[in-house]
């Protein structure tokens, strides 16, 4: 038996304004009439806040956060008409929300991994290399922190962030996230033991196929785990290193390259 959560999320005019996590920001601005207040409440970092906010004025039909100047406070922001009503719309949603879901209780016969299938299928993005994992290691910089995830195929990828995107994802130890590569970003190379790289991601593969172009040549590689991840590279370097199916190859992508996502 399972448990389906959803999340909640609001849109105008097919950009979306947010979820609850925005919406408590809104609510903590009307209750504080500070910005600081607010994201200290809800663990954002003033900057990340006024993004928010801003992003969010940017897309709504009217502001929903005004800032106030002067007057015996100092000054602050203040939670507009529009901002409150969209509060309360939301409140409201959540609870017809929050009844939808309890109804998928009694889908005995579905089990967590269709779930988790059906989402992973629903995720729309141009990067051609989508590799679904969870989040097994997490070392924090200063600015950028480094993300590793284990693949189902025994592979992890490494990817580089910064510290406030790693906490704006919700990433910690067994999170599940997907790792999102684009073709381009993907060299290949020859298998050779004296190769010292300095790229965080190198994955041993088979070529299952190559398509050649006058320019650039498509490389689709079958990772020793069952994983694909394809490869854009110039006709003129595929042809220098013989690059066919059935040659074993090193698939090699900087930690820098690799873009994490969740369902967050």
């Amino acid at each position: 038996m399972f448990k389906l959560k959803g999340m909640l999320s609001l849109q105008s005019d097919d950009q979306t304004l947010g979820g609850a996590d925005r919406i408590a920001l809104l609510a903590k601005i009307g209750e504080t009439g500070s910005i600081t207040a607010a994201a200290r409440a809800v663990g954002m970092s003033y900057k990340g806040a006024w993004d928010v906010i801003d992003a969010m004025n940017n897309l709504s039909d009217e502001p929903l956060v005004m800032r106030v100047v002067g007057g015996k406070g100092g000054g602050g922001t203040r939670l507009t008409e529009r901002g409150q009503r969209l509060i309360e719309a939301f409140a409201a949603l959540e609870d017809v929300h929050r009844r939808f879901l309890e109804q998928f209780e009694t889908l005995a016969d579905a089990s967590a991994s269709d779930i988790k299938l059906i989402r992973s299928l629903m995720f729309r993005t141009s990067a051609r290399n989508q590799l679904s994992g969870r989040v097994v290691a997490i070392h924090k910089g200063v600015v950028n922190d480094t993300v590793e995830l284990a693949l189902p195929g025994g592979e992890h990828v490494v990817a580089s962030l910064t510290s406030e995107s790693t906490h704006d994802l919700g990433l910690e130890i067994g999170t599940e996230a997907i790792a999102l590569i684009k073709a381009s970003s993907v060299l290949v190379g020859l298998p050779d033991e004296s190769m010292r790289l300095s790229a965080r991601n190198q994955f041993a593969g088979t070529v299952t196929q190559v398509t050649f172009g006058p320019v650039n040549t498509d490389i689709r590689i079958r990772l020793a785990g069952g994983a694909a991840m394809c490869a854009i590279v110039t006709t003129e370097s595929a042809q220098a290193l013989g690059l066919e199916e059935g040659v074993a190859v090193v698939a090699i992508v900087k930690a820098s390259s690799v873009i994490l996502g969740t369902s967050r």
